[in-house]
């Protein structure tokens, strides 16, 4: 049998049925009746014969399917099936990983998305890139997380343990791994940040603040987005990106979604569940205010650049800095602290602050509890209550009293 050349490899024409042209020891071309010139290896392994596909002519030219072949011929000299170590290699940490990331880069803010995949490849990929999924153990992964420990990135470690954790999920449930995941358990073996506790104003600086916000320099809209951040008590996050249709003036209440467009930069509640807002007067006054500058839109803080997506997330801070804050004296999300502490020292339960902090107990049997409008009714008489105290700040009442009284009113009702 004479070898294959690249002459007439190119003049293979096609018949009525497929055509095999043979270039020596196992590798052959795949003519098909359509012109299609695929190239094949014959093989046996473990006494059956098999098929492996080198690719398709011209996208591999005849050197390089030779040299695909002598490759192949190579593992079977040292007992190993090519056609099992191509799935292997379609199925290493890395390649699964991408396959993960792509499914999910949709929903992802194109921003967040580049640091997700990035923090993979300089994290993760160098030790387990190239290793067989369904192969990884346990201390394979927890040697990894420590050279991350190591650094003293907690934070990310936090971070990377949960995306590793997303990808072993994700093969699990396509079938390319059939032990547990080896994440399970790991966060007992690794060190954990300390809770982040932000900046915030006591209830007593807030007649000051209202002095500073007249005064400063800012656009009203920002200035508004402010007072709503106060009177509220949402993270930065889910506040800058509300839209008009969440929002009930009518019936001065506001449903914040668990989800929100992330394509546009957009992202709802971090419990990833719908939160009721009741609204006070003083905040549908403030979104009263709002709608003369984007009621005609659909976000509420439209960006100027690209009024698709909301204002940038630091927006609120840099309001504050403007105001002469520093970052160790105030932040946007410190004031869901400030009205915490002041409505918990006017005597509300703190079930039902926590309720309208959106904090949640993560257990699986309490969650089952958990609903959207638990406590609605005491939830808006609070926050009408603290809109009613922040104003009395703002304009130098007497709030002591009121505060005094509120707390008698309550004992007596709780003890009746």
């Amino acid at each position: 049998m004479m070898a294959l050349s690249d002459t007439a490899v190119r003049s293979a024409k096609p018949t009525e049925r497929p055509t095999k042209l043979f270039d020596g020891r196992g590798l052959f071309l795949f003519v098909t009746p359509a012109g299609g010139k695929l190239w094949r290896f014959k093989y046996c392994y473990a006494g059956k014969e098999k098929l492996l596909s080198l690719g398709r002519y011209p996208d591999i030219t005849l050197k390089e399917a030779r040299a695909l072949s002598d490759d192949a011929r190579k593992l079977l000299a040292h007992g190993i099936d090519p056609s099992e170590r191509r799935k292997a290699g379609a199925n290493t940490f890395e390649a699964v990983a991408r396959r993960w990331f792509a499914k999910q880069q949709t929903a992802l803010v194109p921003a967040f998305a580049s640091k997700v995949i990035r923090s993979l490849e300089a994290d993760v990929f160098p030790t387990l890139g190239n290793r067989p999924i369904n192969d990884i153990k346990p201390p394979e992964v927890l040697m990894v997380l420590r050279k991350v420990e190591a650094r003293g990135a907690l934070e990310t470690l936090k971070r990377i343990r949960q995306r590793v954790a997303d990808v072993f999920t994700f093969a699990i449930a396509e079938g390319l791994r059939e032990d547990v995941n080896p994440v399970t358990g790991l966060e007992k073996a690794l060190k954990t940040a300390k809770a982040e506790h932000r900046p915030s104003l006591h209830s007593r600086e807030l007649p000051e603040f209202f002095i500073r916000l007249d005064a400063a320099r800012i656009s009203k809209p920002v200035k508004l987005a402010v007072r709503l951040s106060l009177l509220t008590f949402l993270r930065p996050g889910e506040l800058r990106c509300a839209r008009w249709q969440e929002i009930d003036l009518e019936r001065a209440t506001w449903i914040v979604p668990g989800e929100r467009d992330r394509t546009r930069g957009l992202v709802g509640m971090k419990m990833k569940e719908d939160h009721l807002v009741p609204l006070s007067k003083r905040a549908v006054e403030v979104f009263e205010e709002l709608h003369a500058y984007s009621g005609d839109g659909d976000l509420v803080f439209p960006n100027r650049n690209d009024p698709r997506r909301p204002i940038s997330d630091g927006t609120v801070n840099s309001a504050l800095r403007a105001m002469g804050y520093s970052t160790a004296e105030a932040c946007g999300h410190g004031f869901r602290a400030t009205a915490a502490s002041a409505l918990a020292e006017m005597g509300f339960r703190r079930e039902v602050i926590d309720s309208q902090l959106s904090h949640r107990e993560r257990s699986a049997v309490l969650g089952a509890y958990v609903h959207m409008a638990e406590y609605a009714e005491e939830r808006r008489r609070m926050m009408q209550h603290w809109a009613d105290y922040v104003d009395n700040l703002e304009h130098g009442r007497n709030v002591v009293l009121m505060k005094q009284k509120t707390v008698a009113r309550r004992r007596a009702a709780d003890a009746a």
